[in-house]
């Protein structure tokens, strides 16, 4: 079994109007060293194998299929 880490953030240059949300709570929360915020998403994902080469072209086929819009977003895979 492969625990994988999938983890999703937006391209530069495409607006993120949760994260410039999160920045003014955040300030309005006293944190006032916080300069510039950008959301992103994590995904935790065991693999029923032991074939890390097979696991990472299934994850990655996974990212561009379903849990990445690659139009925006990039991703990066991290495997144990």
């Amino acid at each position: 079994m492969i625990n994988a880490r999938v983890t999703v953030t937006l391209k530069n240059g495409v607006l993120d109007p949760q994260g410039k949300a999160i920045e003014g709570a955040l300030g309005a929360l006293g944190f006032d060293s916080i300069g510039h915020v950008r959301q992103g998403k994590v995904f935790d994902l065991q693999i029923d194998t032991a074939d890390k080469t097979k696991a990472e072209a299934d994850l990655k086929a996974m990212c561009e299929k379903l849990l990445a819009n690659t139009v925006i977003e990039n991703y990066t895979i991290a495997l144990d």
